[in-house]
């Protein structure tokens, strides 16, 4: 099952890098995302965006209206896990 699970996410992967403007992927991630998972993936952004830029875990909270437990989440993963938000953020 894993291998075509696998599979799945290269087809994802690729279809969402082919995507060259703006207005088309909102399209995408509309058609695939439901508005609460979209929202949600926009504040996990946000909460990378002002870890990385030294905003403490606490005011990041509580300005965007989510859980501490939410933004140590996304300070681990920065910390932890693959560096490719790091890396993108330093790219925008």
């Amino acid at each position: 099952m894993l291998i075509m699970k696998n599979k799945y996410d290269q087809e994802l992967l690729r279809l969402l890098s082919e995507i060259s403007t703006d207005k088309a992927m909102s399209e995408v991630l509309s058609n695939i995302l439901t508005p609460a998972e979209r929202e949600e993936l926009a504040i996990r952004l946000q909460i990378f965006k002002a870890l990385e830029a030294g905003e403490s875990q606490r005011s990041i909270a509580k300005r965007l209206e989510v859980s501490l437990a939410t933004v140590s989440r996304g300070s681990r993963e920065l910390k932890y896990g693959k560096p490719g938000v790091a890396k993108a953020l330093k790219y925008d």
